[in-house]
């Protein structure tokens, strides 16, 4: 049976990926294309459907981005939300205007054809959605019906049934609106007709013969970080060519505490890879001596590593390919209807390996979010510790430590950062949130220990809650644990004298400090 799979067209929203997450959590299939892709190649990729994302722009703009009028010749159902709504509404005559104010937050809409199936079981009564768009429909085009409306748009949701398009203009994809999940499945089930198909045990079931056959008797290397990722690329491969496989794992020094011989533990005695360690401790310290800012920093860390993998990798028998661990949002950065992101700082994935290395590149993980990736590995059965492991940037403990990297300096870092580890874990809390870790920060502060004066470091602690790490909010840990957990690194590592907690959201800061 052919693969259903839901073709979303991006117009610059910045929770575009989100409509994507939601139709792969209905079990179908989904990808992101900018607004502009080829009408042939949209073709190429048959959609079973097609979503127009939402965007910044205003339709009524002579520069904003249009609709393809081929993609209605494809006779497959439309969804347009917010911005896509609105370019359906314009492409088949209906009348739009520039909203009085824009409209942001939360409205409750009134459905106003309770047997759509675009709103089968969300329940009687005003749906609370959420909204975000400077202009809205005023007139119906024609063959359109209106489905709902709010105390301020007569027309928040239309639809020509007949012909499969319906519209919305809140965003169904946002956790602010309730019953966005299920009016998503409804236009995937009861108006499109799919089945679902997509799941990891199916990716799994498909993935590992794919990666034997596109192989076969040649030799792979992968870099290791001992981070969820790669250890998913890494067991995958594992299970498609065994020890024709060579992962490669460099401690460069800004390593958790413990954490070569907990990624040895896992990865050799319990998973079986094909492990190669180098410790290159001196040589990262050596050319961090000095450097301060931050994306200095983050290059001569990524410039080393790159140096240091082409170096083993030269050391192995002939390798033919290189494994990445690559995820979907990294891919659909390229796709983005406005370009790439901005950069905030460098990637932290491996990049920029020699051209003299020429091997092919193996990215079993490309089609996947970070979600998914946690779902194929407990289908692979990975231990606990690795599947719920927190996010560790790949510059390591260097870009928590604000100023020089030193090793005095990342011994204070590592102690602290381990308390915090362990006493999160002991109140149930290391899994509750997405990341808890600790900060050294670049300045000293007056404080009293026993009967003397002390000038000594401070430790940030920074703790966030996330679904995505697109936006990110302070955790409200409990005072007893923040207290606890203060009172022991003040105690116990030498050289700090005060900790401080992180209250910032994201955005607008980030969730690492550099």
């Amino acid at each position: 049976m052919l693969q259903a799979k839901v073709l979303i067209l991006d117009y610059g929203s910045q929770v575009t990926q989100l409509i994507a997450r939601r139709v792969r959590e209905a079990g179908i299939y989904s990808e992101i294309c900018a607004y502009n892709t080829a009408i042939e190649t949209i073709k190429q990729a048959n959609p079973s459907a097609i979503i127009l994302s939402g965007g910044p722009a205003s339709v009524q703009d002579a520069t904003a981005p249009k609709l393809e009028p081929a993609i209605f010749d494809l006779n497959v159902p439309i969804l347009g939300i917010c911005y896509g709504m609105q370019l359906l509404a314009k492409h088949f005559g209906g009348q739009l205007a520039h909203a009085d104010t824009r409209e942001y937050g939360h409205a409750e809409l009134t459905v106003l054809a309770p047997d759509s199936p675009l709103f089968a079981d969300t329940g009687a009564g005003p749906l609370p959605v959420w909204m975000s768009h400077g202009d809205k429909v005023v007139s119906l085009p024609d063959n359109f019906v209106c489905l709902g409306a709010t105390k301020t748009l007569p027309i928040a949701a239309m639809a020509w049934p007949e012909a499969k398009i319906y519209a919305v203009q809140f965003h169904p994809e946002v956790h602010h609106t309730p019953m966005g999940a299920t009016i998503i499945r409804n236009f995937l089930f009861k108006i499109a007709k799919l089945s679902p198909s997509w799941s990891m045990s199916n990716f799994i079931k498909t993935e590992v013969p794919s990666l034997k056959e596109r192989i076969g008797q040649k030799h792979v290397v992968c870099a290791l970080s001992g981070g969820i990722d790669s250890t998913v690329v890494a067991l995958l491969l594992h299970r498609a060519i065994g020890n024709n496989l060579h992962c490669i794992f460099v401690d460069n020094g800004l390593l958790r505490k413990n954490e070569v011989q907990t990624v040895t533990q896992v990865l050799v005695n319990q998973l079986h890879l094909n492990l190669h360690t180098v410790d290159a401790t001196e040589l990262f310290l050596s050319r961090l001596k000095g450097v301060t800012d931050p994306e200095q920093k983050r290059k001569i860390i990524g410039h080393t590593f790159i140096e240091i993998f082409d170096q083993e990798a030269h050391k192995l028998p002939q390798v033919d390919f290189l494994a990445q661990g690559t995820l979907y949002p990294d891919v659909i950065e390229s796709v983005s209807a406005k370009g790439p992101s901005a950069v905030i700082k460098s990637h932290h994935n491996v990049g920029g390996l020699p051209e003299h290395m020429q091997l092919k590149l193996i990215e079993p993980l490309r089609e996947l979010f970070k979600d998914e990736v946690r779902r194929v590995a407990q289908e692979l059965g990975l231990p606990e510790q690795i599947i719920y492991r927190q996010p560790f940037p790949g510059p390591g403990l260097a870009i928590r430590i604000l100023g020089e990297v030193t090793a005095k300096r990342l011994e204070i870092l590592r102690n602290a950062d381990a308390i915090v580890q362990e006493e999160m874990q002991a109140a149930g809390y290391l899994q509750k949130v997405w990341q808890g870790f600790a900060v050294l920060l670049p300045l000293k502060t007056v404080g009293v220990m026993g009967d003397d004066r002390t000038y000594e470091h401070v430790i940030a602690l920074r703790v966030v809650d996330s679904i995505d790490a697109m936006t990110a909010d302070w955790s409200r840990l409990p005072y007893e644990l923040v207290a606890q957990i203060s009172s022991r690194i003040i105690n116990e590592v030498a050289g700090v004298n005060r900790v401080v907690y992180d209250v910032s959201s994201k955005p607008p800061s980030t969730i690492e400090w550099e």
